[in-house]
């Protein structure tokens, strides 16, 4: 009874987010909207003008960077007064991501090294880690090249006409493509403390490998320690069920915010953009519920069922690892055992992002469309494998996925600056995708367990 209440009142919370945030952002957020908007109207002109400029000494070109520097000076300004307005909405989200945060690496840790030293035999650590990478593997080539297949299909940048941009015009996003040599050496953490500070969830998973495998290998010694971490992961799940009760607040404040400084009229400027990708994402849903219909048969419908109150946190917030928690709570009481959970859910986390996969391909390709870049299919199956790489591992990242498209598009000849085209829809795409990324994930988890033979019947709530 309790948790349908939850679920209701996140739910509740969602639509009352939308209506306050369009009651703020037409009531009071719009003037500093406009402000803003013409401020950046202004800006490309003056841009336009100055690139048209020979002679950078011309008393033109000086008047030009003033008008500019004022132009600038009043977006940032307007933003400012306009974030200022919002922050209790932005706090009660913050406060919430905050405390999941808190909880994440702490649960990670436990779980799997208490899951690894459970299985105790190092063989069927490896046997389980095979399937899962497999798992993983051919998941995000398939949302890879699900991605590239619809927007090759449904062609959205090729009414933008965009010409290309000036090579001193730049996004703004740092690239943050890693090298391959770059990702393996981020793999491992110089120091624990270190990567549990950061939340850096590959580092930690590494360091939980090593310390379960060592646990297991000790016999007997290592009892206590299986112990200490069972009671404190059931600890960290207790903190997770007082925090969840904020999720509503959380959900309010989130949606608010965003329907608030972007308005609806985001959405009907990119609407075919925004509108085909969730068909992606749609689609993205049933392949893989088919999948698991494949393995799990009907079973996989009560897991989506179960998951609602996770997938509708991960959308509401545009945060999977918001939904960490709950996500692992329901794949227990779905039936998968807490060993298969807290190996692979966690792996899944860094290298099982099947949303953020299919959108980096859809966004890259968006943007070469948008400037009349053309991307041959060889080009575009090389730019599927590179994104397979430098996305490993970024989940942590604040809009990981604008980092890597970043660093990856610069490769094809595609303008960087055309990251920007995607600021301003970001936050609404992010939903999607963070909502694609704890399906995938928990389907991978089931799938797993179920190959593992350690499926049983689902654990009935007393709650």
């Amino acid at each position: 009874m309790k948790k349908s209440k939850l679920t209701l009142f996140i739910f509740l919370s969602f639509i009352l987010g939308i209506l306050a945030g369009y009651l703020l952002n037409i009531k009071w957020i719009n003037k500093y909207n406009e402000r803003i908007l013409a401020a950046e109207s202004q800006t490309k002109v003056i841009q336009a003008k100055m690139l048209a400029t020979n002679d950078t000494t011309h008393i033109q070109y000086s008047l030009l960077k003033k008008e500019l520097v004022k132009q600038t000076t009043i977006r940032r300004e307007n933003s400012s007064i306009r974030e200022k307005k919002l922050e209790i909405l932005s706090l009660l989200s913050d406060i919430f991501l905050r405390l999941i945060k808190m909880i994440v690496g702490p649960l990670i840790f436990t779980t799997l090294v208490a899951g690894i030293a459970k299985v105790g035999d190092i063989k069927a650590v490896g046997r389980i880690g095979a399937k899962t990478m497999l798992w993983f593997i051919s998941a995000s080539l398939l949302s890879l090249i699900l991605g590239a297949i619809l927007v090759n299909l449904f062609k959205p940048g090729i009414a933008m006409h965009l010409p290309l941009p000036d090579s001193r015009v730049s996004s703004g996003i740092q690239s943050g493509a890693l090298s391959l040599k770059d990702f393996i050496s981020h793999m491992f953490p110089k120091s624990f403390i270190e990567a549990m500070a950061n939340n850096e969830i590959l580092q930690i998973v590494i360091f939980s490998i090593f310390f379960g495998v060592a646990t297991a290998a000790i016999g007997e010694k290592g009892a206590l320690v299986i112990k200490a971490m069972d009671a404190f992961s059931h600890v960290i799940l207790k903190i997770t069920s007082y925090i969840m009760n904020f999720a509503p607040l959380a959900v309010f404040g989130a949606i608010a915010a965003i329907i608030a400084k972007q308005g609806l009229s985001v959405l009907s400027t990119y609407a075919v953009f925004v509108s085909e990708f969730y068909l992606g994402i749609l689609i993205l849903w049933l392949v893989l519920i088919f999948i698991g219909f494949i393995i799990l048969n009907k079973r996989v419908f009560k897991l989506i069922i179960e998951l609602k109150e996770a997938i509708l946190v991960a959308f509401s917030t545009a945060s999977s690892e918001a939904a960490y928690p709950k996500t692992m709570l329901q794949l227990e009481r779905f039936g998968c055992k807490d060993k298969i959970v807290s190996f692979v859910l966690p792996l899944g986390y860094s290298f099982n992002l099947d949303g953020s996969m299919m959108y980096m391909t859809f966004a890259s390709l968006f943007i070469a469309q948008s400037y009349g870049v053309h991307i041959s299919v060889e080009q575009q199956l090389i730019m599927l494998l590179i994104l397979m790489l430098t996305s490993k591992g970024v989940a942590g990242v604040p809009r990981a996925s604008l980092v890597v498209i970043a660093g990856t598009i610069t490769t094809f000849n595609i303008p960087e600056a055309g990251i920007a085209l995607l600021l301003g829809v970001d936050p609404i795409l992010d939903m999607g995708r963070s909502a694609t990324n704890v399906i995938g994930n928990s389907i991978a988890t089931a799938v797993v367990s179920k190959w593992e033979g350690e499926l049983t019947p689902p654990i009935i709530n007393e709650n």
